[in-house]
């Protein structure tokens, strides 16, 4: 059984758990409501119930994330770069993918084994004009890594952005219903993962290039049924403090985006379906960010032209005040 078979087993397991746990919980009835952020012609709640199994898969969420962001115009801010993202088939990957490649960089992406997404994902970024290479595997797996990315050198030549994104999430209403295997799981996912990749892209990396961290508003904010997930993105966030220090005298920036809720193949691959048609209500604009809407934040750390003074920061995009 390869490495990214063991891990969809892993992780559907903790998915079926709880998925039993939900059925004999009541859930009560979600309060719909009127469109919250006039003007706005993003999705708003009640969006239609849905669930998936693990990883998740954009093609099947409904509605389809809006990640091509027609409005913003490249001014060629990463012109010549190499960008590798994880978790880049989808979501916020995928979204910061396309505006990289509009910025005028070469993109790599690593996922699971979601290839249809990952075919998508490259397509919208060779139709920015740019070049795409897309690797499968497991982040968890250190040696991968490090194969990945001698792989993205042997083709590109270098290296010089490096978007640590991938995440597992599950939800659980009690810290009892997390084993440690759960735990295990979403911290070598969710830490493990960044360390592996920050320490395999390292050597390539020279002064005014940069690694930028995917946190959350949970690190701050905490969640109640995310204890294991909150407590990865709380350790994000001192992983880029600290790693901006240490590399700050080599010229390297490192600093992290911290979304609020996000419309992408995560949440509905965590919550039970009758859930997700309040995800992102308690925002201050009534709904969920939308893919796109996160991007821009990416290409402003990855620029130096924009962000040469800024390290060690956490950017929040969360819809909500304080956070």
């Amino acid at each position: 059984m390869s490495n990214f078979e063991k891990t969809l087993q892993q992780q559907r397991h903790i998915q079926q758990q709880q998925d039993q746990k939900d059925q004999q919980t009541t859930q009560s009835e979600p309060v719909t409501h009127s469109p919250s952020n006039p003007g706005s012609d993003y999705p708003t709640p009640p969006l239609p119930p849905q669930h998936q199994s693990k990883p998740g898969v954009e093609s099947e969420l409904e509605p389809a994330p809006q990640y091509k962001a027609d409005a913003y115009k490249g001014s060629q801010k990463l012109e010549g770069k190499v960008a590798l993202i994880t978790g880049g088939d989808s979501g916020i990957g995928r979204a910061v993918a396309v505006l990289f490649a509009r910025e005028g960089a070469n993109v790599a992406i690593i996922y699971l084994c979601e290839d249809d997404d990952a075919l998508e994902t490259q397509k919208a970024i060779e139709a920015e004009g740019q070049s795409c290479l897309t690797l499968a595997g497991d982040i968890k797996d250190h040696e991968f890594c490090h194969q990945a990315v001698e792989q993205i050198v042997d083709h590109f030549g270098e290296i010089n952005i490096l978007v640590n994104n991938a995440a597992f999430q599950e939800h659980a209403p009690s810290l009892l219903d997390i084993d440690p295997a759960r735990w295990d799981e979403t911290f070598k996912t969710n830490i493990y993962g960044y360390f592996n990749m920050a320490q395999a892209v390292l050597p390539f990396l020279e002064a005014g290039d940069c690694i930028i961290n995917t946190s959350s508003v949970t690190a701050s904010a905490g969640s109640a049924e995310l204890i294991d997930y909150s407590s990865t993105k709380g350790a994000i966030n001192s992983f880029t403090y600290s790693l901006a220090s240490n590399l700050a005298p080599k010229g390297i920036r490192v600093n992290a985006v911290a979304p609020g809720p996000v419309w992408t193949p995560l949440n509905p691959a965590d919550r039970p379906a009758e859930d997700i048609k309040d995800f992102g209500k308690s925002t201050l604009f009534g709904r969920p960010a939308q893919p796109e809407e996160l991007a821009p934040a990416y290409v402003f750390l990855a620029s130096s032209v924009c962000s040469s003074y800024i390290t060690g920061a956490v950017l929040p995009v969360t819809g909500q005040a304080g956070q």
